[in-house]
């Protein structure tokens, strides 16, 4: 009985480390894209900011 409890707490815990693992690519996938959108937005409004004032 012992045997099984501990494997099932190894098993889970590894389980852990790989959603883990899973949630932080994904953040920084989230985060690599908001930051080129906002690169691009901004490089836009600084075009039309300059061309308005041109």
């Amino acid at each position: 009985m012992t045997d099984t409890s501990e494997a099932n707490k190894m098993r889970n815990r590894e389980i852990a480390r790989n959603e883990e693992a899973k949630q932080i690519t994904g953040s920084a996938r989230v985060s690599i894209w908001a930051v080129a959108v906002v690169v691009i937005v901004g490089g836009i409004l600084f075009t039309l900011g300059w061309l308005a004032l041109r």
